[in-house]
């Protein structure tokens, strides 16, 4: 094998390595995505590099989730909701409601993330063809039409393997065209060093932005549906050790990728006193700093976490709905085709209306975090139950980091709640 990888030009080794990592991909693609992005380069505008701390915990927090749904699917050969309906009480409930909850912030996140993405790849154009200015609306719906419809088209091959290729794409471009963007823009290490010492911006709109970064790192649909991925890859209980280091890759990837956005918002605009409230409002300011040359590839990576969002968030609502009916994803049932298809419209809304996402993008981040103490809580009364533990026996240091996470989504849910009360 490792002579046959050997002997392929670089860009092929490069997947082949990418693909290695498994699943945890499907975590990357759920997690950066524009809504991310935006979350990231607000925060690191406004506020330097002061929430890196909590950047830094729901990583931690996401790769034990990450692991601990993994394992349980690997032993049990149960996905989430499947077992929530069969082991808990109140469990069929409980499973309904995440998956609604689950649902409407994802789709929400959907119609934010196509037209952030058609408005990057308008905004790369009129860079070098500057005359497309005065048809913005057009040719913003057009191109957002072309994204949607070649996203469902890939969908209906209905392939895992496939499915992981194109996402390998997706992420591999977003990571690399982030991280140099970072060589050209960067923070002070003292600045670094100091967003790791916990705090909350005391400013209007500072809680609403921790609450944000939680819901789109610590996403619940990225553990939910882990297992079906687990399961889809094919992997059994003899892949216990390369599961978990997936996980564990994919949770320092999400945090390397969002640290270098952040800190390239930080280094390029925080000390110049520029605060961006959208994606877009780096065209003008990231341009004299950076080039133009950083600025389009800032902007190619911005475009790759988008994409990369559109195709998972595409998939969640029929991931848990066949996660509750039977534990067993169909991608060629008409189920799947028929849900999927509605997603596609319902996340042209924004395009056709021609409305301003960014703001609810952030809004529908902090969504995101209700439904997450209920499932942490889930997962954590499965592992611990007496059919589980003849199986496996969950190590002390695991249940004492999933009640640590799950203390941290509740105190984040409280504050995403009272935030939420102070912006409507």
């Amino acid at each position: 094998m490792e002579s046959r990888i050997h002997g392929l030009p670089f860009i092929k080794k490069l997947i082949a390595i990418l693909l290695a990592f498994g699943p945890g991909i499907f975590a990357i693609g759920y997690t950066i995505g524009t809504g991310s992005v935006t979350s990231m380069i607000v925060a690191g505008s406004t506020y330097g590099m002061q929430l890196l701390w909590v950047l830094l915990l729901s990583c931690i927090f996401s790769g034990l989730l990450m692991f601990v749904y993994g394992n349980y699917a690997l032993l049990t050969n149960e996905t989430a909701l499947f077992a929530f309906k069969k082991h808990l009480k109140w469990g069929k409930w409980i499973a309904i409601l995440i998956i609604i909850g689950v649902s409407f912030g994802q789709w929400n996140s959907l119609m934010g993330i196509l037209g952030i993405s058609a408005n990057i790849i308008f905004e790369i154009i009129r860079i070098y063809v500057p005359g497309l200015t005065d048809y913005q609306y057009e040719s913003v719906l057009i191109i957002a039409i072309l994204i949607i419809v070649l996203m469902y088209a890939l969908l209906l091959v209905g392939k895992y393997s496939f499915f992981e290729k194109i996402l390998v794409v997706f992420v591999a471009v977003m990571g690399f065209s982030f991280l140099i963007s970072l060589l050209f823009v960067y923070p002070q290490p003292t600045e670094v060093l100091q967003g790791l010492v916990p705090s909350v911006p005391e400013v209007k709109g500072g809680k609403m932005m921790v609450a944000a970064f939680v819901g789109t790192t610590m996403a619940a649909a990225t553990f939910l549906s882990r297992p079906l991925f687990v399961k889809g890859k094919g992997w059994t209980d003899k892949n216990l050790k390369q599961q978990k280091k997936d996980a564990i890759i994919a949770a320092c990837l999400v945090f390397l990728i969002s640290g270098a956005v952040m800190a390239v918002a930080s280094g390029a605009l925080f000390h110049q006193g520029q605060p961006v409230s959208k994606v877009l409002d780096m065209v003008g300011t990231l341009e004299p700093v950076a080039g133009k040359f950083a600025l389009t590839l800032f902007f190619f990576g911005t475009l790759s976490a988008g994409l990369s969002s559109i195709f998972p968030c595409l998939l969640i609502a029929p991931i848990l709905i066949s996660d509750f009916q039977s534990g067993n994803l169909d991608t060629n049932s008409k189920q799947f085709k028929l849900i999927t298809a509605f997603a596609c419209l319902f996340a042209l809304i924004v395009p056709v209306f021609g409305a301003n996402p960014i703001e609810m993008q952030i809004v529908s981040q902090v969504f995101n975090v209700f439904v997450l103490p209920l499932v942490i809580l889930g997962i954590l009364i499965l592992v611990n139950q007496k059919k589980f533990k003849k199986v496996y026996r969950t190590k002390l240091i695991i249940n004492i980091g999933l009640i640590a996470a799950l203390f941290f989504s509740v105190v984040i849910s409280f504050n995403g709640a009272t935030a939420l009360f102070q912006y409507f």
